[in-house]
This record gives structure tokens, C-alpha cells and sequence, in this order.
């Protein structure tokens, strides 16, 4: 009798206390002892009644410290959604001593000329440079230039052993010839016309051929003067004068400096699409430089500019020349070129140069000093405003343009308000106590 109430006591408690999950287990145990052999019909030993208590008490311990936890788990899980009470920052009061430790600036209207800054690299004046092709073709005998010199507009370049070259002035003279011919022959039927020698009609066809020869003259001329023939060479073939076989010279068409050779001696040209040499004229240059859409409306045309190559100390000064009509489609960029004077042709091509675009429109802003803006826990720009009951109040500000050592406040504060521009620090140190 004292084992059936060791076995049933517990269990009807724990069934009490439990939920229904280990009501339903501690059931399962009554049904299992109900059907299990009764102590009554069979007689047990005292070894054997001690090892029943042994096993079924720790089970009923589990069983109750499971319940407890169950209990236990869904309380912290309530308390771990508790909503967080929001945090409000209220105004700060600061003594007449303390006061003397505050200085305020009152905001007012400013005008200021917005300085952008950016970043471009240097390009030959493209008004100033050119490639020169090769007029004619044919072999390279000699090259007469090196990069770095410095040459005049008509200097020879090279000179090439062309083909086309000797069959043009062979060309020519044939067609100075037949017009100088012609001419004559005309001339003497113009006189015989008058004395009825030939007809009319036979001294107006003398005219007309003498006119086409002298055409067919001026385009062999023509072709001379753009294959860079030396006048010299000209003026003997129009004299009559016998030349010596001169070779096809690649001119200069503009004085300046040879920045590139691109032949060699031997090289075959082919006429007016081999590049030979790049000159270019120094002394000025492009920067191009890419401005995006909110500086963009600052600059204009004919600003003034300031260039930096960060080798030397030495600027160079220059004037915005043309604003790009076209977006670049990766950057979302602007491009604007900057004319540069380059004395002593120290900007040299593709090199990196920082870039300072002063605006000459003025802008309209209120400005306040640096020293004025404080960041908070987040990380955004406020300021401290002088209320009318004396105290400083918190507020958050929109920072635009820094001119110097100003900030344009589109956004935050409004015209007449006086902020704490030397002491902010302090405030903000009473304000967190």
C-alpha cells in the first residue's frame, strides 16, 4: 500500500501542475502502472519495491522541471519584445557664468562665388595640332626630324623616294608646254582673223584650246604645291630650267613641335592614309575635365581657372572654353574644357592635373561658420539655436556648399537665428548629462 501511494501521489500532483503536454505524459504513467502486475496479486521483495522507487521518482523530477522551464522560456520571450521608450533630447539652460563661454552668430543673407573642384588631364589644343599623312607614296629614303624639335610651318619632315612624286611634275611640265603652245597659237590666229588668214570660226577653237591647256596646267600646279613641292623647284620648272631629280618631301603644314614620329627609314607609305608625324604647338593646351550636375550649374563659359599638376608648385592659369552638350552615359558626367597657357611646355599630354573653376555668377545663401556644425550619435550635422527663454535647443541642419571656412545651410535654419558657433562642445556636454 505505501508503494501504490509513492507511485500515484506524485503523479496526480504533477498532473495538477502540468500543462496539458505533461498531463498527457503523466496519464501515459497511470496506464502503465495500472496495467503493470499488481503487488498484491504477487509478492515482491523489498530489493525489488526499492528499485521501482528509484526509477520512478527521477522520472516524476524531469517531468516537474520541464513544466517550470516551459513556464519560464514563454515569460522571457515576452519580455524580450518590449517596446523600447523613445528618447527625447530637451533644451539646455546655461547659467550667466556659463553663457560667457557661449558665442552666437546671427544668420543672415550672404553672397559668395561657388569654387568647384575637380580633378582632369591635359590634351593638346586641338586648333593648334595635327597629323600629318602622308601626301604621297612610296619609300622612306631619309628622316630629317626627331620628336622635340621645334619646326616652322613648310619644314621638311622626311623625304620619300615616290613614284607619284616624279610622275607629277612630269605631268606638269607636259602641261605648261602645251599651254604655253597653245597660247601662241591662238594669239597668231587672233592677228590672221583680223586680215581674214583664217576663219572665224578656226580662231575661236585656237582660244578655246588654249584655255583648256592653261586649265590642265593649273591643276598639275595644284598637285605640286600639295605633294609640298619646293617653290624653288617650281619657279625652275616654269623657267625652263632643268632640275635635278628631287626626292618627295613630307612638310610641316603648321609651325610648332614634333610630338611623335610614326615611320621609319624604308617604310612604304601609302598616300593619304599613312600618319607620319603629330606637331602640335605647346604653348597652349586643353584640360578636360568632367563636372557633374550639381556643380554644373555654377560654371559657364569664360569662368576663370586654376591649374595644379602637383609636380611643382607652379599654377597655371586658364578660362573655361566649351561645356559638353552630352552627358557621359557611365559617369553621369559632364564634360568642360579649360584652355590653358603652358609657358615653357610643362603640361605634356594625358598627364593628371587638379582642377579649380572659379564661378564668376553670384550665388545667394546663408552661411554660418564651421565651427557652428556638430554631429550627433548618428552621425548627422546639427547645430545649437538660442531660443527666446534662454536656453539652446538641438537642430538638425542640411549642409551645402563650404565656401572657405563657411557651410551654405540650404535647409534647418532660417534668417535671424542666432547659433553657438564657440562654445557648441560645451552645450553639448550639458546636453548629454
Amino acid at each position: 500500500m505505501n508503494d501504490e501511494l509513492f507511485c500515484t501521489r506524485p503523479t496526480a500532483e504533477v498532473c495538477l501542475l502540468a500543462p496539458p503536454a505533461a498531463r498527457l505524459d503523466a496519464a501515459s504513467l497511470r496506464y502503465a502502472a495500472s496495467v503493470s502486475p499488481s503487488p498484491r496479486r504477487e509478492s515482491a521483495s523489498d530489493g525489488e519495491r526499492a528499485g521501482v522507487r528509484c526509477f520512478i521518482a527521477p522520472l516524476f523530477t524531469i517531468i516537474f522541471a520541464a513544466t517550470i522551464l516551459s513556464f519560464t522560456g514563454c515569460s522571457a520571450k515576452v519580455d524580450s519584445q518590449a517596446p523600447t521608450p523613445p528618447v527625447t533630447v530637451s533644451n539646455v539652460t546655461l547659467t550667466a557664468a556659463q553663457q560667457k563661454k557661449v558665442q552666437l552668430y546671427t544668420v543672415a543673407p550672404s553672397k559668395f562665388h561657388k569654387l568647384t573642384e575637380t580633378t582632369g588631364t591635359v590634351d593638346f589644343d586641338n586648333d593648334q595640332a595635327t597629323s600629318v599623312l602622308a601626301p604621297f607614296g612610296g619609300p622612306v629614303s631619309r628622316l630629317l626630324v626627331s620628336p622635340g624639335d621645334q619646326v616652322k610651318a613648310g619644314s621638311p619632315l622626311a623625304e620619300v623616294d615616290s613614284p607619284d612624286f616624279a610622275a607629277a611634275i612630269s605631268a606638269y611640265r607636259k602641261a605648261l608646254a602645251t599651254a604655253l603652245t597653245l597660247r601662241r597659237v591662238a594669239d597668231m590666229d587672233k592677228d590672221l582673223v583680223q586680215h581674214n588668214g583664217v576663219a572665224q570660226r578656226e580662231a575661236e577653237q585656237a582660244q578655246t584650246d588654249a584655255a583648256n591647256a592653261e586649265a590642265d596646267r593649273d591643276a598639275a600646279l595644284q598637285t605640286l604645291v600639295s605633294l609640298n613641292l619646293d617653290p624653288q623647284v617650281i619657279k625652275d620648272l616654269q623657267a625652263g630650267r632643268p632640275v635635278s631629280r628631287p626626292g618627295g618631301m613630307i612638310r610641316s603644314p603648321i609651325a610648332g613641335t614634333v610630338v611623335e614620329k610614326l615611320i621609319t627609314p624604308g617604310e612604304l607609305l601609302t598616300a593619304g592614309t599613312t600618319p607620319c608625324f603629330t606637331v602640335a604647338d605647346l604653348s597652349r593646351v586643353w584640360v578636360m575635365t568632367q563636372v557633374f550636375g550639381s556643380d554644373l550649374a555654377s560654371i559657364a563659359v569664360g569662368d576663370p581657372a586654376e591649374v595644379e599638376s602637383g609636380i611643382a608648385t607652379n599654377l597655371f592659369s586658364g578660362t573655361v572654353d566649351n561645356i559638353s552638350a552630352l552627358v557621359n552615359p557611365d559617369t553621369r558626367a559632364v564634360l568642360v574644357r579649360v584652355v590653358v597657357a603652358n609657358p615653357g611646355d610643362f603640361l605634356k599630354k594625358q598627364m593628371y592635373v587638379r582642377v579649380r573653376i572659379q564661378a564668376r555668377q553670384e550665388s545667394l545663401g546663408r552661411l554660418i561658420p564651421v565651427s557652428a556644425i556638430l554631429r550627433d550619435d548618428e552621425n548627422l550635422p546639427f547645430a545649437y539655436v538660442a531660443q527666446p527663454n534662454g536656453s539652446f535647443a538641438r537642430r538638425h541642419v542640411t549642409l551645402g556648399y563650404r565656401a572657405g571656412d563657411q557651410y551654405d545651410i540650404p535647409d534647418g535654419l532660417q534668417v535671424g537665428d542666432q547659433v553657438v558657433v564657440d562654445g557648441g562642445l560645451f552645450v553639448q556636454f550639458l546636453q548629454n548629462q
